[in-house]
This record gives C-alpha cells, structure tokens and sequence, in this order.
C-alpha cells in the first residue's frame, strides 16, 4: 500500500512538473545566455530531440570546430520544439537552422499524431526560420525499424513517408534536404546495430557516418 502511494504521487509530481514547462524552455536557459553574450554569432543550431542531444554528447568537437550549437532534448516531439524554437533558435540568430525531428512522434511519445501534423510543425518552425533570416537545413528521419520504448507501431514505412514530405518541401521551397535515411539504412529499413544499437540512436561510428553525409551539403 505504502509502495503504490508513493508510486502514484511521484507519478503526480512528474505529472505536474511536465505539465508546466512542457517545451522545457529551461534546459538551455544558461547556455542560450552564453551564447547571445558571445561576439559572433553560430554557424548553425541544430534542433531535435535524443539524436541531435546525443551527438554533441559524442563529439563535442564537431559542433566547437564548426561553430554549430546543439539544442536537442531527449524524448521530444515536434509540438514541443515548436513552442521553444524561439528561444532555442530564432534569439540565438544563427546563419542556419539544422532540423533532425519526427521519430518520437512517430513513437507517439505525447500520443497519436498524424504526420500531416508532424510535417506541419516541422514547416512551421521553417517558416519562422526563413522570416527571421536563418537558412534553413532540413534533415531526413533516420530509419527506424522498432522503437525500444514503444514497440509494435512499425515505424519504417511512417518514416519513409514524412521523408518524402519533407524532401519535396524543402525542394519546392528551396531549402537544404539532407538524406540520412538512403545511406544508413538496413534491409528493413531500419539502423543497423553498428550505427546504433538500440536501433534508434547512433552509436560514435553512426554520428561519424551522419557528421560526412551533412558536411558534404554543407559544403
């Protein structure tokens, strides 16, 4: 009885927490402070989720050497980089805008979500970008064969789908496409284990991989 009690109020307590600053516009409060005190301006932010926080994590000299910030954070969709791509991107004024975004709504990690939706957030922020002068890099979901956490959805063919979305957005609009997916992708559309073990988050050979393919359009 004790054990379910304190089960269900720190469940209650998280709940809460969440509820009040679900975009988490206090992960990078500090840093985004550092970074606006600077006299040049960065190269490129990168915005998304587990991936993008993973690889600053993995090499932190990539992002140094180029200038690039990373601002990802773990688990999130793209409704919750919408509502911080302001104070992660936009007040930070960098020269461009690199997005890697989708697959924890496909995880449905807030729940169902179509990737009409998905896809609009996604074009939402690039219309914000492009407003305020920041060009924009739109990068393909990594393929994803099962997710971990939430296994059953058969995320490889609802990857391959807004990667197309995506692609003929960025085309029609001019925008730079980065194809992560054709190059890194297994027989089942999916990442092998030596990119990334789990099947979703690369492994140091796998952002080495991702660090060539985006260098190369950059460039």
């Amino acid at each position: 009885m004790k054990t379910t009690f304190l089960t269900l109020a720190f469940t209650l307590m998280s709940t809460l927490f969440f509820a009040q600053d679900f975009a988490n516009y206090a992960r990078y409060e500090k840093e985004n402070v550092q970074v606006k005190s600077q006299n040049t301006v960065p190269n490129a932010v990168f915005m998304g989720d587990s991936i993008t926080e993973g690889w600053f994590s993995n090499d932190p000299k990539f992002f140094t050497n180029n200038n690039f910030v990373g601002r990802g954070i773990s688990g999130q969709t793209t409704s919750q980089m919408l509502l911080r791509f302001r104070e992660d991107v936009i007040n930070l004024h960098p020269k461009k805008v690199v997005f890697l975004a989708g697959t924890n709504d496909i995880a449905e990690n807030n729940g169902p979500i179509s990737l009409e939706k998905v896809f609009g957030n996604i074009v939402s922020m690039a219309e914000l970008a492009k407003a305020n002068k920041i060009k924009v890099v739109i990068c393909s979901v990594l393929p994803a064969y099962e997710y971990p956490w939430r296994k059953g959805l058969e995320p490889a063919n609802k990857v391959i789908a807004l990667n197309k979305m995506l692609k003929d957005y960025a085309q029609k609009n001019h925008f730079t496409y980065v194809d992560y997916h054709t190059p890194l992708k297994d027989d089942k559309n999916g990442l092998p284990m030596e990119l990334a073990e789990d099947g979703i988050h690369p492994t140091k050979l796998g952002y080495a991989k991702m660090e060539e393919i985006l260098m190369k359009v950059l460039k």
